[in-house]
């Protein structure tokens, strides 16, 4: 293709063509869920932005191995390396063992992606099946000398790695900055410097979830299982790592520390990050207790919210905004989210029910190759988005009989549609406004249509025009075309 796909490199902070380590093989990595509570809003984000990116990748060809983890221990309450673990923390509260909260909350962060058509990854590690793997990673780092032990538990020893590495090239810290804002806890006084961070904690009496250790009865520090879990699956090198840029400082930050130490060179090529969901201009999330799940969007049930919204609802007023862009939750940003969508449904309809002419009179020649230098320019969805809808005048003029298409140009531009609505950006646009999609339902609302038709063609105005309106009145809009008749909700 004359396109090269070209991605954000956070580590760089430049734009930079996209060369796999080991074409047509693609590895890549993206941090998962925290599963102690129901995804919300903010989870859907790097949800769906990676998995455009892994659907663009295979449409251009590559085979990639993609790994999301999910971080079932080690995640602790006040801090990375300080407070109890947030899953034993919901177990003790919900009287059952850490695991069940584990399974429960999986099952419906997996539910709600299922719901978001976001593609499942090749892997999908658990921290807590890979204790081993994390405990000899540990050991190579110490025998690099870039960590010590202390009262059992064993600490990544910053300063001295910036001694002979970069370290905050990613988040754009140096270590006096981070040295100076880092603020002393209470119960750190076993670590060497205050930027240290765990590798492996020694557990309290009271801490449910713990495993033996050469250092320890104790568990891993949050940071350890992603450089353990890539590394592992991906190799000592790979392509791209994915996140939210929340994750940049400390968690990525400290994964590129680990990693260098342990192997000796960084294993990331690509860095990338999608910006925050936010709202009222403060990011959304479970630690501020502004966030809305993703059931209560599908039900509506959120206080702030004036109705339910469907899935391919939020999938769309998600990819309307650049990845690496700041997006504000308003209750109004996705009412226009979904008219924007049902437009782009009844436009799908449209072009699917189009006959062939014996020539071409509408300009849709370079539609493909426009998407195409969109996504291929880090991945710019809402230029996608934007080139279809302008493809829409002239579907529409061709169903409104003032123009013609060719049956060549015809299955082109389906082509096009299906490949970049359903296959890149994920839209399944059959059933994304409403019930319309139902066989029976579609088959009721002609059947009156077809009523309204014969009506017509009796000069039955009066019986023409009831219809008509009482079907406007429950929000259908009705369109007389030259083959018939055309509606939509």
């Amino acid at each position: 293709m004359e396109n090269k796909l070209v991605i954000y490199n956070t580590l760089k902070r430049k734009k930079e063509e996209f060369v796999p380590l080991h074409a047509p093989y693609v590895g890549m990595y993206v941090c998962g869920p925290t599963v102690y509570g129901d995804a919300h809003l903010g989870h859907a984000r790097p949800a769906i932005t990676f998995d455009v990116l892994f659907r663009y990748l295979q449409h251009l060809g590559y085979k990639v191995r993609y790994v999301r983890n999910i971080t079932d221990v080690g995640h602790l309450e006040h801090d990375a390396d300080e407070g109890e673990d947030k899953i034993a923390k919901k177990a003790r509260l919900m009287q059952v063992e850490p695991m069940e909260v584990v399974q429960y909350y999986t099952t419906r962060y997996h539910n709600a992606m299922t719901a978001l058509n976001v593609l499942p990854p090749s892997i999908e590690p658990h921290a807590s099946g890979h204790i081993i793997e994390q405990i000899e990673f540990v050991k190579k780092i110490l025998d690099a000398g870039f960590a010590y032990i202390s009262n059992g538990s064993v600490y990544f020893d910053v300063p001295k790695y910036a001694k002979s590495f970069p370290y905050g090239e990613l988040s754009g810290r140096n270590l006096d900055d981070v040295l100076e804002h880092t603020r002393a806890l209470d119960g750190q006084d076993e670590k060497h410097n205050s930027v240290d961070f765990a590798l492996w904690k020694k557990a309290s009496p009271e801490h449910i979830m713990h495993w033996p250790s050469p250092w320890s009865e104790g568990f891993p520090g949050w940071h350890l299982e992603c450089s353990t879990m890539s590394t592992k699956y991906l190799g000592t090198e790979f392509d791209i790592h994915g996140g939210g840029m929340d994750l940049m400082f400390p968690h990525h930050e400290c994964e590129i520390a680990q990693s260098t130490a342990a192997l000796g060179h960084e294993s990331v090529h690509y860095w990338m990050h999608n910006n925050m969901i936010t709202i009222n201009g403060q990011k959304m999330g479970k630690s501020l207790g502004n966030f809305i799940t993703l059931d209560e969007f599908f039900n509506g049930s959120h206080k702030l919210l004036s109705q339910a919204y469907a899935p391919m609802t939020i999938r769309f007023f998600i990819l309307q905004a650049h990845y690496r862009s700041t997006v504000d939750f308003s209750n109004e940003a996705l009412i226009a989210a979904e008219k924007g969508l049902s437009k782009l449904t009844d436009t799908y309809n449209r072009l699917m029910k189009l006959k062939p002419g014996s020539t071409t009179t509408v300009d849709v020649k370079d539609l493909r190759a426009k998407c195409e230098a969109a996504m291929c320019d880090d991945l710019n969805t809402p230029i996608v988005i934007s080139h279809l809808f302008d493809a829409s005048r002239a579907i529409n003029q061709v169903a409104d009989g003032s123009a013609t298409i060719s049956e060549a140009d015809l299955a082109e531009l389906k082509d096009v549609f299906n490949v970049f609505v359903g296959d890149v950006l994920g839209l399944k646009l059959e059933g994304a406004a409403s019930d319309a999609s139902s066989s029976a339902y579609k088959g009721a609302v002609d059947l009156l249509l077809e009523i309204r038709k014969q009506a017509k063609a009796n000069k039955d105005w009066a019986t023409s025009d009831l219809i008509r309106d009482k079907l406007a009145a429950l929000g259908f809009t009705v369109k007389d075309t030259k083959d018939g008749f055309e509606w939509s909700i």
